[in-house]
């Protein structure tokens, strides 16, 4: 007889977390978290899924990184728009 596999074959561990495992990932109890949500909720902190009400835990990790200076909350700029917009500024590439 062959024995029957488990129905679970590898852990998964989830990227959308209820609010307790947020607040544990900023290192608070669920308590001081919403003690303070609606504050960080004003300083970026990402709001959880208006579905699921589950939070990113990677975009808490990136909100984390910005707040403390480890990554720019700036965005890639298209190259071809920059060197327009620097010629436009120095007198050149005008149109019409």
């Amino acid at each position: 007889m062959i024995p029957k596999a488990s129905g679970i074959r590898m852990r998964v561990d989830p990227r959308d977390v209820p609010k307790d495992k947020a607040a544990r990932r900023l290192g608070l109890s669920i308590a001081e978290f919403e003690a303070v949500e609606d504050r960080l909720y004003a300083r970026g902190f990402p709001r959880p899924d208006p579905d699921t009400r589950l939070f990113d835990l990677k975009a808490v990790e990136n909100w984390m990184d910005r707040r403390s200076g480890l990554t720019s909350s700036l965005t890639a700029r298209d190259a071809a728009i920059v060197a327009r917009s620097r010629l436009e500024a120095l007198g050149h590439g005008k149109t019409g």
